[in-house]
């Protein structure tokens, strides 16, 4: 997870509303949207130890806020997402350290991946390294044409941190992404979208546009419904297939104990549309 950049420190961010004051990342909520926005431009969306403190909590308060259902993550300016780690943090890091913040920018990826709601990448450039990785976190990842996706650690002597030898194989299986983390090439969004790594590609001027208007298709379905059905697929991957299918079952019968369930059924047979309250 890494990108060649430099230290920068940009004014605070404050959010009012939630009591957040954040130096790296902007953080709003409209309606039931959350929105985080990496904010280091000058450095090309780079990520440390800072900025990995601002998605935690950015993301701590969107899981914990019920009138949030879904998050859109995404960098400022027009050329980068997230390049990658900051270089000129981790070029003097010492092994300790340097496993120390593998793990902890690990549990912020894990956060996002399991915060119970979707979230949706809106890669608006360079996906690099740690950048991939947080993309590769999200539940869907929309990119521009003009993206870039890559694990170029090797090229600095490094291997994935951010869970990049775990997740990427994941979604495009091993081969292709051992070919991608052993050579540290860069690929185009085209080549990201035909392997699987990246679920659509949307015009510039779409991008957050398109990200609203599938979390507010998600949004319109029964919330527990949606956050078993994320929790049954990704703790299902890392079980056998029927251990998976025991999983999904057990949540299965979760769902039909639920209000939501009750209304959703009633309202299909009374061809209405439900009205789901999320008990």
């Amino acid at each position: 997870m890494a990108s060649a950049t430099a230290m920068s420190t940009p004014s605070p961010t404050v959010l009012e509303k939630a009591g957040l004051a954040l130096a790296n990342v902007v953080y709003e909520k409209k309606g039931s949207i959350a929105y985080v926005t990496i904010n280091r431009p000058n450095v090309l969306n780079a990520l440390n130890t800072p900025t990995w403190k601002d998605l935690r909590t950015a993301f701590e308060d969107a899981r914990d806020d019920t009138s949030v259902r879904g998050a859109i993550l995404t960098g400022a300016g027009n050329k980068a997402f997230i390049a990658g780690a900051d270089i000129g943090e981790l070029a003097h890091v010492a092994a300790f350290e340097a496993e120390q913040s593998s793990r902890f920018g690990q549990e912020v990826l894990d956060l996002i991946e399991n915060l119970g709601k979707p979230v949706i990448a809106a890669v608006n450039g360079f996906a690099l390294g740690g950048g991939c990785e947080t993309a590769m976190a999200c539940t869907i990842r929309l990119a521009v044409e003009t993206a870039r996706f890559g694990q170029p650690e090797v090229t600095l002597g490094l291997i994935p941190g951010g869970g990049g030898t775990q997740r990427l194989p994941r979604l495009v299986g091993k081969g292709r992404a051992l070919q991608l983390i052993l050579s540290g090439e860069m690929i185009s969004a085209q080549e990201a979208y035909r392997i699987g790594l990246v679920n659509e590609i949307v015009p510039a001027a779409d991008l957050i546009t398109r990200a609203e208007a599938i979390l507010k298709k998600i949004a319109s379905n029964a919330p527990i419904a949606v956050k078993f059905a994320l929790e049954a697929t990704n703790n299902g991957l890392d079980t056998s297939q029927g251990e998976g299918l025991l999983l999904e079952a057990s949540y299965f019968g979760l769902c039909a104990a639920t209000e939501d369930k009750k209304e959703g059924t009633t309202a299909f047979l009374e061809k209405r549309a439900p009205q789901f309250r999320g008990r």
